[in-house]
C-alpha cells in the first residue's frame, strides 16, 4: 500500500516502466474519492514545447531511490488519456483512463467523481 504522504514525496522523480525505461516525471497525485488512497498519478512527458500529462494507475507501483516504477509498459502509458500541463481532468474523462488500462471504473453512488487531485 502506498500512502498519500509517501507519493507526494516522490513528485518530480522519474517514472519508469517495469523494464526501467523512463516515461517521464511524476507531476501530481489523484486519490480515490471513496478510500482517499492514491490511485493515479500524472506523468509529465513530451518535448518542452509539447509537454502533456498522462495518467497512470498506481496499482503494483514500486518506490525506489529517485524513481517510481509502475506496472505498465512505456508504450501503453504514452497512448493513455492525457491533458495539457495547465489543464484539469474533466469528470467525463475519468472512465477513459480506467478503460485504457483494463481496469473497472466505478463512480460514486450518486455519480460523484472517482478521482480527486491532492
Amino acid at each position: 500500500m502506498i500512502h498519500a504522504a509517501d507519493v507526494r514525496e516522490w513528485r518530480t522523480h522519474d517514472v519508469v516502466d517495469p523494464k526501467g525505461h523512463k516515461i517521464g516525471v511524476l507531476e501530481a497525485v489523484y486519490v480515490d474519492t471513496v478510500t482517499d488512497e492514491p490511485a493515479v498519478v500524472t506523468v509529465r512527458t513530451g518535448l518542452p514545447s509539447r509537454r502533456r500529462l498522462v495518467f497512470v494507475p498506481l496499482d503494483d507501483a514500486l518506490l525506489g531511490p529517485g524513481y517510481v516504477k509502475i506496472a505498465y509498459a512505456r508504450s501503453q502509458v504514452r497512448k493513455a488519456p492525457s491533458i495539457g500541463t495547465d489543464d484539469v481532468l474533466p469528470a467525463e474523462q475519468e472512465e477513459a483512463i480506467f478503460q485504457h488500462y483494463g481496469l473497472t471504473y466505478q463512480p460514486g453512488a450518486n455519480g460523484e467523481r472517482k478521482l480527486a487531485r491532492r
